[in-house]
């Protein structure tokens, strides 16, 4: 079965050469001009990828990531929580690609931009997302594993982690972030580490992109124990869980 991609992207021109580069590469692209035509659309079939742009005619591109990042939505449009999303933008300013990452973005593209490049993005996100589950930091990370009781369980075939016994919504990079710092609740772990262990090596991301994530992290975890502050953080040097 070919891997199918859904493009959200109003200008034509733009679309027609990405989808060509995208097409070169074998996969099956399915383009949209509205949002509300990608809704339908994901309703219809299953996509492997989303390429989403955020200024469009009748509405917000992340806008409909935050629909995929929310589980009932998820389901009603026929994707899994953890679909890879990559966004484009002819916005190119932190505001925008710190929230786009927010949202639970994988990747964030700003215009101009070449094919090639969306084209290799594209094939790294689907090639991390097809990764064997066994281990979310295995085996690029530095994390190891230090049994111990805690308040969370984390579930490494499903990619899910529960604290007091609530299942947290999270994204496929945070759910690797917590598995990391819960592996080694107790240590600081570097801001590097992390990014190792939840981006691979062959990530362009930065340090920035794991403040991010964490912050949102922090948020998921209030939501369930307001009163506790799990994730630490150690100026000049990383973060840490404490259980």
């Amino acid at each position: 079965m070919s891997t199918r991609l859904l493009l959200l992207e109003d200008d034509p021109a733009i679309a027609r050469t990405v989808a060509y580069a995208l097409e070169r590469d074998g996969l099956q692209v399915t383009h949209c001009l509205l949002v509300q035509d990608a809704r339908q659309q994901m309703q219809r079939h299953p996509f492997d990828l989303l390429v989403l742009d955020v200024g469009l005619p009748d509405g917000n591109g992340l806008d409909l990531l935050r629909d995929v990042r929310h589980g009932q939505a998820a389901a009603a449009l026929r994707l899994r929580q953890t679909t890879p999303v990559l966004m484009l933008s002819a916005r190119g300013e932190e505001l925008d690609r710190v929230l786009g990452l927010e949202l639970g973005a994988d990747d964030y593209l700003a215009k101009p931009f070449s094919p090639r490049e969306l084209a290799a993005r594209a094939r790294a996100l689907l090639r991390r997302a097809a990764a064997p589950p066994t281990s979310p930091f295995s085996p690029f990370s530095p994390c190891q594993s230090t049994p111990r009781s805690t308040p969370f369980h984390d579930d490494p075939q499903g990619q899910r982690v529960q604290l007091h016994g609530h299942a947290l919504a999270l994204t496929r990079r945070e759910y690797r972030l917590l598995s990391c710092l819960l592996a080694g609740a107790g240590r600081i772990h570097s801001r590097a580490a992390l990014l190792t262990a939840a981006w691979g090596d062959d990530s362009e991301s930065t340090d920035r992109t794991v403040d991010t994530h964490i912050k949102t992290l922090r948020a998921k975890l209030r939501e369930v124990d307001p009163a506790t502050d799990y994730i630490v953080t150690h100026r000049g040097m990383g973060y840490s869980i404490e259980v």
